[in-house]
């Protein structure tokens, strides 16, 4: 192992361990700190991995000492937004536990670059699209709500201790990785172009839209997806940033282009020759009707564009991972 020293929490997850995969394509040794309550410790293979909650402080603190830890990605989080009415008291407990945690390690040790991983549901409904960093942040559920306290957090320490950061709001992460080193996997399964795949496949009964009155041109819900190789790519692009002595971010990471989940499904069938069977129903509370970020900003500060989030190319790159064979996913 050689390469920078990165701690990446929640590096055995989703998007966490295409960052290390990004990490070490570029150089860097990512340090995964996760206690598997949803990652996956067979997605940890680029760097040494420690089965660690990021509350433990003080376990967090023997990992930064014993690599001489240069900077910190922080992906650790619980992440469904139905979850988190269910039971806000995780949400709480593990995101802004988890970040006072990380941050007073941090602070006692003088590791002073951190990216984290925040999220578009911090801004709530938007007044106007497309959304840019500017856009008032009014989240409406406690995973949005612990979100933006992280922010709030991270900000009033870099103020007091001299962190420099990186506050990255994800869109819709999504696909897969395309050398098949990583899938998408979660369990429940919430993410809507891995649902449509499973019922495109039969791995699972029809696609729920919910909803198909909203104000959008085909009246269901539309969203930004950004593959999750793009996204993994910001968040190295950031890293270097701040490691290079610049100055602290705050960027949307998305397409800039929204899709409708009638679209997706759509999509799915015109890449894998398979219908996706729908049943429609009523809206969900709480879901705004779009949401697209504006993605200049990480383009002008990090030269950051994304190169996979074409959506017939995010669902070539996932289909595999859900049955639908190579051969059978029109590449044309």
């Amino acid at each position: 192992m050689h390469g920078i020293p990165i701690m990446v929490t929640g590096g055995a997850g989703f998007i966490g361990s295409h960052a290390c995969k990004a990490l070490a394509s570029a150089g860097y040794m990512p340090v995964v700190v996760d206690n598997l309550s949803t990652g996956h410790a067979d997605s940890v293979k680029w760097g040494p991995y420690y089965n660690i909650d990021v509350r433990d402080t003080p376990a967090i603190l023997r990992v930064i000492a014993r690599y001489d830890i240069q900077g910190v990605m922080h992906f650790a989080a619980s992440a469904y937004v139905g979850e988190s009415v269910e039971d806000p008291q995780k949400y709480y407990d593990n995101n802004v536990g988890g970040m006072l945690s990380l941050l007073s390690a941090c602070a006692k040790a003088s590791v002073r670059e951190l990216i984290f991983s925040s999220s578009c549901a911090t801004y709530g409904i938007p007044d106007q699209l497309p959304i840019t960093e500017n856009s008032p942040q009014h989240p409406i559920n406690p995973y949005g709500r612990t979100k933006l306290i992280g922010e709030h957090m991270l900000m009033d320490y870099a103020a007091r201790y001299g962190f420099s950061y990186g506050i990255l709001r994800y869109f819709n992460a999504c696909g897969a990785d395309p050398d098949g080193d990583l899938a998408e996997r979660h369990d429940p399964e919430t993410h809507l172009i891995p649902l449509a795949l499973m019922s495109a496949s039969g791995l699972r009964g029809a696609l729920q839209v919910f909803g198909t009155d909203y104000d959008t041109p085909d009246g269901s819900c539309v969203r930004d997806y950004i593959h999750v190789s793009d996204l993994a790519r910001g968040h190295v692009m950031a890293m270097q940033h701040l490691l290079q002595g610049g100055p602290s971010l705050t960027l949307n990471l998305g397409s800039g282009r929204g899709y409708s989940v009638l679209e997706v499904a759509q999509a799915v069938k015109q890449v894998s020759g398979r219908k996706v069977p729908l049943t429609l129903t009523d809206r969900r509370p709480g879901d705004p009707p779009s949401l697209m970020a504006d993605p200049t900003q990480a383009q002008r500060l990090l030269g950051f564009k994304t190169e996979r989030s074409a959506l017939d190319q995010i669902i070539c790159d996932a289909a595999p991972y859900f049955g639908l064979a190579l051969e059978e996913v029109n590449h044309a």
